[in-house]
């Protein structure tokens, strides 16, 4: 009999990559999505049509959707990817952000307890580097976490949340408390993405200024296809825990901008890129770069793919959307 997973937050990068790692080892893969009237499933194209993939639909905010969608479906593993996860809207959404990543989880905990064998269920939580706020880094697992937005402050609740219903309750829950990852299936509001779509079109003549908030943020930048693979062995261990993932490496995003720039073969990039007060946050992060020796050690996880071959890869494919070849 396969391993069943039901994964939330399907249809965004992290979803859809994991979903294509579980489905190459044999589980049967249900992602659940919120209804909608166009569903958005681009980053979806590898899986949806193949076997053992299907899609259900569902709500974190509906505490009665989750739990039909538990029950019908009985997952061994739950993997909780859905979420308010642009920083920059958490300012102008608060409530609704904390609605979906902390009452959220709560109500997949709650759905999980009520089911007749909760212990049997394998659930990740998937927090964020942005629960250290300014925290020096390196940072790691047992470091203060003082978050500096309302998207960091959800995804703090939810995170310690997890810690009382896996004491209380002896279920199995683990945070995989991930740093920034990235690929070219990443949101365009993101600003790895946003900086890999303007590079390509200033290189080929549509626009002429790239525009962006703080160039000296730091961030220790890994790719996706890296980070789905932690979370799953996460859930193959023996107990459950949280787990700093990242690479160990930090860059600017002036960096980033820099390497986006020197691949395509375009001038100094300074030339081309402007500070746009709109995209600065009311505070910022200055720098977050992962000590994930714990994961090295009790999991065996190592990012394998480096920043530059992760720039590569959105710029590449930002070619290929452009030029269509």
């Amino acid at each position: 009999m396969s391993l069943r997973a039901l994964i939330t937050g399907i249809s965004g990068q992290d979803g859809s990559y994991l979903a294509e790692l579980l489905l190459e080892k044999g589980y049967d893969v249900l992602g659940m999505m919120r209804r909608q009237s166009s569903p958005q499933l681009g980053n979806l194209q590898e899986v949806k049509d193949r076997d053992g993939f299907n899609l259900a639909s569902g709500d974190l905010t509906d505490a009665t959707s989750l739990r039909s969608i538990i029950s019908k479906y009985k997952p061994h593993e739950i993997y909780n990817l859905a979420a308010m996860s642009f920083v920059a809207t958490s300012w102008e959404q608060p409530v609704l952000t904390q609605d979906v990543n902390f009452i959220g989880f709560i109500n997949i905990l709650e759905a999980v307890r009520s089911q007749a064998s909760p212990h049997q269920i394998r659930v990740y939580q998937a927090s964020t580097s942005e629960m250290f706020g300014n925290v020096p880094p390196p940072q790691k697992e047992t470091d203060a976490m003082v978050p500096h937005s309302p998207y960091g402050v959800s995804k703090l609740a939810a995170h310690r949340m997890a810690k009382v219903y896996r004491d209380s309750y002896d279920m199995f829950i683990s945070c995989g408390i991930l740093f920034n990852h990235e690929s070219p299936r990443r949101g365009i509001e993101f600003v790895t993405r946003k900086i890999a779509h303007g590079a390509v079109l200033i290189k080929y003549g549509k626009a002429k200024h790239l525009h962006l908030g703080n160039l000296d943020s730091k961030r220790d930048w890994g790719h996706a296809k890296d980070y789905v693979r932690a979370m799953w062995l996460m859930l193959q261990q023996d107990e459950p825990d949280d787990f700093v993932i990242g690479t160990g490496e930090s860059h600017s995003v002036g960096e980033f901008v820099a390497t986006a720039f020197k691949i395509l073969g375009i001038g100094f990039w300074g030339n081309y890129v402007k500070t746009d007060e709109r995209y600065l946050r009311p505070v910022d992060i200055k720098e977050l770069r992962a000590d994930a020796s714990k994961a090295y050690q009790v999991l065996g996880w190592k990012p394998e793919i480096s920043f530059n071959k992760l720039v590569l890869d959105m710029v590449q494919a930002e070619i290929m959307l452009l030029t269509g070849g």
